[in-house]
């Protein structure tokens, strides 16, 4: 809950803050800067869960990394909270590696607390949900109060600060709850897996000695990256150009894809049933990138259009355009014990993995017709009603809930025992495709029509809707088997 916290109060406001104008305190970025540099933050976010599924699986063990990741993105946030460029983007860069170690990791302890052949699989990762989704729901309303509204600004101008530092104050916020899920993880280990605590052995000798000498050249080469790296950048020989490594990023998160997923069936050894289990991973990874491409803008094109384009005031009370990140998470502690009940009521009728990314992606789709006619009303320059808003997160979050979690809890049955937190790191590998896709639509946000946008999101996420459902029968006997 803490962790969701830090992380969606401080993306409620990233790409509000990159794109304000200098003198409100913000970078001044227009899209088409702030756009890639968002796609690269929320990218890494995911893509890291790699590295940190291998250091879980095979250095430190899953409890002690999911701990190291939460003080590196506290410490990341601290930075943030400083007023100064080279801060923001060191703390993107710590906040991008502690959630990395964080992120697959924590999924896969619960996935520890359930037997393999455990109904209530998916109804717990549901529930899991709603302790993620409470943190995600408060964050935006305190740290977007903080940041955004004119209340809080007074306050500060009263005390003699400046208000456009009230940005920073948000980012302070989020470094708080990352430091109070620290101090709950502490105090609830006692309740964990103690498997959990140390990386998984080889029971074979030769094999166990092959892994740490992989552990010992993956940590010197490591250290010799970053040494080398320091030394080019202090000597003026590397220098370091934001926007231009989040346009080119995407050739080194194809590369890592299509590395990945080439180790995993050309190269690793497999028996023939676990082999099938990786076939069924890479389908739902699919399905994945193209769902979260369209849900994270929420963070990006949705989230300027409620700064740009939305009327931001209910029953006669302004709001800041920040509070709309609240809607889906709040759609999930409403909907969520609906769904893991609807789950375990329908017992062994409850409809497949794959019938269920189908179902989320149509939804998702939807969500984004919506945003089409809302694109439409506001062409002309005008503020429309939150409703359409309202309604596109609607349908979104009832997609994700048939989507996410039991995506997670696919990934939790699917992976082999010996690589669980590097499988679990596929997913979350899934969602950093997705949301660089996500992030640099937002670079179109200026340049294209918003009506032509959406519709090209929506129309992809249906396209994949059928794809995958037409691919039900095939994986559910493969499931079965």
């Amino acid at each position: 809950m803490w962790e969701r916290f830090s992380y969606y109060g401080m993306r409620a406001l990233l790409i509000l803050f990159m794109t304000a104008p200098v003198a409100a305190g913000g970078l001044g970025f227009d899209t088409a800067k702030a756009g890639p540099i968002y796609a690269l933050y929320v990218s890494s976010v995911y893509l890291l869960s790699l590295p940190g599924g291998w250091v879980a699986d095979r250095v430190l063990g899953l409890r002690r990394t999911v701990f190291v990741g939460g003080v590196i993105i506290m410490s990341g946030h601290i930075c943030l909270a400083i007023p100064s460029l080279a801060t923001f983007y060191l703390g993107l860069v710590l906040i991008a590696l502690g959630t990395g170690c964080l992120k697959g990791n924590v999924a896969a302890l619960v996935g520890q607390l359930y037997a393999p052949d455990d109904l209530r699989r998916d109804a717990g990762y549901s529930l899991y949900y709603i302790g993620i989704n409470t943190g995600a729901f408060i964050a935006p309303l305190i740290t977007g109060w903080l940041a955004q509204s004119d209340a809080f600004r007074g306050l500060l101008a009263g005390a003699g600060i400046r208000p456009e530092a009230a940005w920073h104050w948000g980012f302070a916020a989020a470094a708080v709850g990352m430091f109070l899920g620290l101090v709950q993880y502490s105090l609830g280990g006692k309740y964990l897996a103690p498997e959990g605590l140390r990386p998984v052995r080889p029971a074979d000798p030769a094999a166990a000695a092959r892994n740490d000498r992989q552990v010992r050249l993956v940590v010197v080469g490591t250290l010799v990256v970053l040494v080398v790296s320091g030394l080019l950048v202090a000597g003026g020989r590397l220098t370091l150009d934001a926007e231009a490594i989040s346009r080119n990023f995407k050739w080194a998160l194809l590369v890592v894809t299509l590395g990945f997923f080439g180790w995993l069936f050309f190269v690793a050894r497999w028996t023939p049933e676990e082999r099938k289990r990786l076939l069924l991973v890479a389908v739902l990874f699919v399905a994945s990138c193209v769902f979260w491409m369209a849900y994270e803008q929420a963070g990006s094109t949705l989230n300027l259009f409620a700064e740009r384009s939305t009327h931001n005031a209910a029953f006669g009370q302004a709001f800041p355009a920040s509070w709309y990140q609240a809607l889906p998470p709040l759609y999930i502690i409403l909907f969520a014990p609906l769904f893991a009940a609807l789950w375990i009521r329908l017992g062994r009728r409850d409809p497949s993995s794959p019938t269920k990314f189908a179902l989320g992606l149509l939804l998702l789709g939807l969500g984004f017709a919506v945003m089409i006619g809302a694109a439409g009303a506001a062409a002309g320059g005008a503020r429309v009603s939150p409703l359409w808003l309202v309604l596109s997160y609607w349908l979104q979050t009832m997609g994700e809930l048939c989507l996410s979690p039991v995506g997670l809890s696919a990934m939790s049955k699917l992976a082999p025992v010996r690589i669980a937190g590097l499988i679990m790191g596929v997913w979350y590998l899934s969602l950093s495709v997705g949301n660089y896709l996500a992030g640099m639509a937002s670079s179109f946000y200026e340049t294209m029509p918003l009506s032509t946008l959406f519709a090209v999101t929506a129309g992809t996420a249906l396209v994949a809707a059928v794809a995958l459902a037409l691919l039900v029968r095939p994986m559910r006997r493969m499931l079965e088997r």
